[in-house]
């Protein structure tokens, strides 16, 4: 069963209808639950990490990386080992924070963790990363996930067929680091250099996610229809859910917006210096 569909659960006994606990606490919320799947995952990445952190120079791969890094595993866990993921079930505002959060917040902390000029990718992953890390396939591909999973026809049918709560989170990481990685550029051996194509990336791939916000926000009824009869937390009904969501997504896509006005920026005032030097200027120097 999906999101949203648990609005009363069984004792396996006796088969009665039990209500679930509708205004969980901070505690309640954090309690531990452990998926192991995500908890392999997440330790093999931070394995990795350590070994070549421990083997690199102080100064090719600075403790300040490793702070961000562990930081990123620290959020990780918090929204895939807790009670966070039961709860989720009948509150689409909280399952919309936990999917940002691993687009947006775990992305740009582990991205900025990884040691930029030191990590030199040769041979054919070089050139696998080269043609992912592209703006144009990295905007393709989280449009795509993006639009095909929050529009009505696409999102019901994750619940149906149950792949909303394990496939959209991997998605999720995934398109976030690849947008990430286009902006923040870890890997310059593979990566173009100009603020340009990067600022434009920024700026586009956001465009989604706040269009999506912007339905959700203005819609004046539930779009999926799934979730229209589910009990929600905090004595909220699922339309205030939907709105708060449209908050969540439109919030989570700000940090990413500036950094790509900013790169724009940069951009813009190269391309008008490069303008400047006149003939008199080039004589002179």
């Amino acid at each position: 069963m999906g999101p949203f569909l648990q609005a009363t659960r069984h004792t396996p006994q006796a088969g009665i209808p039990v209500t679930p606990n509708l205004s969980p606490t901070l505690l309640e919320l954090l309690a531990p639950r452990p998926d192991a799947l995500w908890l392999i995952g997440i330790l093999a990445v931070t394995g990795w990490y350590a070994v070549g952190f421990v083997h690199a120079p102080r100064a090719r791969w600075p403790v300040w990386r490793a702070v961000l890094f562990g930081l990123a595993v620290v959020v990780a866990l918090l929204v895939t080992q807790t009670a966070v993921t039961d709860f989720t079930l009948n509150s689409m505002t909280l399952y919309m924070t936990r999917l940002m959060v691993l687009a947006e917040l775990v992305p740009p902390l582990a991205i900025l963790g990884l040691p930029a000029g030191y990590l030199l990718p040769r041979g054919r992953p070089a050139r696998a990363l080269s043609w992912l890390l592209d703006p144009w396939v990295a905007l393709a591909l989280w449009a795509a996930i993006i639009i095909f999973w929050n529009i009505p026809a696409g999102f019901s049918a994750s619940l149906v067929s149950n792949t909303a709560s394990g496939l959209l989170p991997l998605l999720y990481v995934f398109g976030g680091l690849l947008s990430w990685a286009v902006v923040l550029r870890p890997l310059p051996s593979v990566q173009g250099k100009g603020y340009g194509n990067r600022g434009w990336f920024g700026l586009l791939s956001s465009l989604p996610m706040m269009a999506v916000a912007a339905v959700w926000l203005y819609s004046p009824r539930v779009l999926y229809a799934p979730y229209v009869g589910a009990l929600c937390l905090w004595n909220t009904t699922p339309l205030q859910n939907q709105v708060s969501s449209g908050w969540v997504m439109m919030i989570a896509g700000l940090p990413g917006m500036a950094l790509a006005v900013a790169q724009l920026m940069l951009w813009l005032i190269a391309l008008a210096d490069s303008g400047t030097v006149t003939e008199e200027d080039t004589v002179e120097r």
